[in-house]
Parts: structure tokens; C-alpha cells; sequence
């Protein structure tokens, strides 16, 4: 009981705090730019954020980060990109649009030797922001790259209610104009993707005999029947190749809208890929790449968070796994798809092949 009561007024207390926090911000939008060509543009430079992790010459930091995956600065850059020397407090509200891409670069990452992260802004929109993120660890006498991160990140107003205006980006050399470029390139193809998806237009030719040879390799020729399906040598159902999990998203997981910080929902998302991945090769995987994490929904403190995870591909060591998160209403019973995750591992042994059983790709 008695720790009950603490979680209500402690509950209580951050909601308090929440609205005042808010009602703060709420005073900032004064200070936004009515449009784009009213604020200074900036270069890559004046983003330029170098972090450093001490985990070889402090010790203490180690147990802190021993599980330390995937968590970077990328915020700070975005702030730098927009900053105003003038104003005390930003009166922006920069939030996560979606992971574009996540590159390892390395299997092993030392607990204990020192790691630096740097990172700039490559292209910007209207109102987003495009950010780079390398991350390289000390050891053997040199920093040697582990990791290379793509974000996306896009501007509000202080109440997180509209879009807001950021900084142009001007490039300069033909090292900063490259990245700018494969910025335009990326927004180009996350638009033909986001169109191209099944939930709006049929498979391709290509797709389609892909689906029909698989559906082919496990019919049954005896019978010759659509309820008569054969497992092929060295495969598993697709159907036996689902973890699933549940997480309650408690206060502290929030940011500074009151919501679960979108971290948090990245590595359950990874440690619960991770482990199916893990299941369907019978090893432990490594992680090869993070691909598409789009934020469409924000979760909310208190919600019952559903994960469910599918093995969707697989080729020789390689296993695709898809995440799909989504918010289920113990009221109203409805389900909300909030995340959509896509990870690939990578096995020390071939793994089996996926087969279609009685669903369909």
C-alpha cells in the first residue's frame, strides 16, 4: 500500500510539474519564425557536435553502459543547427520523425574502452532536419568506426502542437554538398516507398511469382491441395517464427511532452528482435542494420504497450526481423499501431529458410 501511495503522488507531482513546464513553453511562440527566409542559414560546421564516453579511463562508468547500444546525441545536433545566441531558451520542439538507417560497422563494442560519437546536420526541409551520427571506440591505439546512424528529425512549436520553421543549410565544398544531395535522395526515396507500400497499391510482377514459388515449394504434390501443406528441408512456418511481448509504460520513460521517449521504445523493440532472431538460429545474433523506424503515433504514460515480432526473411547467416508495435485501449479494446521496426542480424551458422504456411507474406 505504502508503495502504492508513493507511485500516485509521485504520478501527481509529475503531472503538476508537466503543466507548468508546458505552460512555459506555451509563452515561447512569440519567438517563432513566421517563415523560413527570416532566420540565418547555417552550415554543417555550426552543427558539429563531438561527444566523448570515458569508459577505459573511468571505471565507474562502466556498469552504467555495459549494455550501451545504439544511444546517441543526435538531439544536441539539431539544437546547435537551430540555436539562437539571443535567446535564452529555444522556442522550438524537436522531436523523432524516424530512424532512417542504423549501419554496425562492428560485431563487438569493448565495455571497457573509450567510445566517441560526433555528428552534424547533412540536409534540411521546411521545417526537418536531417542528421549523420558516427560512432567510433578507442582500442588498439586508434578510434575505429563501430556504428553510422541516420536520423530525421522534424521542428514544432514549444506546445508540440505545428510544424515550425528551422534553419536553411547552405553546403559548402564538395564534401558537405555530397551529403546534401544524398539527403534529397533520401526524402525522394522515403516518399516512393511510403507509396509503394502493400496497404495501398498490389505487388509487383516480380513479387508476385516470389510469393507463388514459395507457396509452389510447399504444396503438397500427393494431393495437390491448398489445406496440404509440406515443410521444405531445412525451413520453418513463418507462423512459428513470432515473439511476442508486452511492456506497461511507466513515467519514467517519458520526455519532456509527458509521453515514453522514443528510445525506450527502440530497444525494446531491439532486445525483443534480438531474441527472436537469437530463437529462430539457435545462437546468438549480432546486428547488422536498423532499417525505416517510423514514429507514427506518440505513446502515452500508463498505455499497454504490445510488441510482436516476425522472422520475414531470411538468406544464408542473415535473418530479417519486423517489429510491430502498437497501444491497445483496455477501455475500448482498440489497438493503435504506434512503431514498425526492421532489423537485420546476422548468425555464426546458416540459418533455415522461411516458409509460408497458412498465412500469407
Amino acid at each position: 500500500v505504502r508503495n502504492r501511495l508513493r507511485e500516485i503522488v509521485g504520478a501527481s507531482t509529475n503531472w503538476r510539474d508537466h503543466k507548468q513546464m508546458m505552460a512555459e513553453r506555451a509563452s515561447l511562440c512569440s519567438l517563432l519564425a513566421s517563415c523560413q527566409e527570416d532566420l540565418p542559414v547555417r552550415s554543417m560546421k555550426d552543427s558539429y557536435v563531438e561527444v566523448h564516453l570515458p569508459l577505459g579511463t573511468q571505471p565507474l562508468l562502466r556498469e552504467k553502459y555495459l549494455t550501451f547500444h545504439n544511444t546517441v546525441r543526435y538531439l544536441l545536433i539539431c539544437y546547435s543547427h537551430t540555436r539562437n545566441k539571443a535567446l535564452q531558451r529555444s522556442p522550438l520542439s524537436i522531436v523523432t520523425a524516424l530512424v532512417d538507417k542504423i549501419d554496425m560497422r562492428k560485431n563487438i563494442i569493448y565495455p571497457d574502452c573509450d567510445i566517441k560519437f560526433t555528428g552534424h546536420v547533412t540536409w534540411v526541409g521546411k521545417t526537418s532536419i536531417e542528421a549523420k551520427i558516427h560512432m567510433s571506440q578507442f582500442h588498439d591505439g586508434d578510434y575505429t568506426p563501430v556504428l553510422d546512424a541516420t536520423f530525421v528529425m522534424v521542428a514544432r512549436d514549444p506546445e508540440n502542437k505545428r510544424a515550425a520553421y528551422v534553419n536553411p543549410l547552405k553546403p559548402e565544398g564538395q564534401e558537405e554538398e555530397k551529403f546534401f544531395q544524398e539527403g534529397e535522395v533520401n526524402k525522394k526515396r522515403r516518399v516512393e516507398l511510403s507509396t509503394a507500400s502493400l496497404l495501398k497499391v498490389a505487388p509487383t510482377d516480380e513479387e508476385r511469382k516470389l510469393i507463388h514459388s514459395i507457396f509452389l515449394n510447399t504444396l503438397d504434390s500427393k494431393t495437390v491441395s491448398f489445406r496440404s501443406r509440406v515443410l521444405p528441408p531445412n525451413s520453418v512456418w513463418m507462423e512459428d517464427a513470432k515473439v511476442k511481448g508486452l511492456e506497461i509504460c511507466h513515467p519514467q520513460e517519458r520526455n519532456i511532452f509527458n509521453r515514453i521517449f522514443g528510445g525506450f521504445l527502440m530497444r525494446k523493440a531491439y532486445e525483443l528482435g534480438w531474441a527472436n532472431a537469437c530463437s529462430y538460429g539457435g545462437c546468438r545474433p549480432n546486428l547488422v542494420a536498423v532499417d525505416d523506424i517510423l514514429f507514427q503515433k506518440p505513446v502515452e504514460i500508463g498505455s499497454l504497450l504490445l510488441l510482436s515480432s516476425q522472422v520475414c526473411y531470411t538468406e544464408g547467416k542473415y535473418i530479417q526481423v519486423r517489429v510491430h508495435t502498437e497501444v491497445l485501449d483496455p477501455l475500448t479494446r482498440q489497438h493503435n499501431t504506434t512503431n514498425v521496426f526492421h532489423f537485420t542480424f546476422t548468425s555464426p551458422e546458416e540459418v533455415p529458410q522461411y516458409s509460408d504456411g497458412t498465412h500469407s507474406l
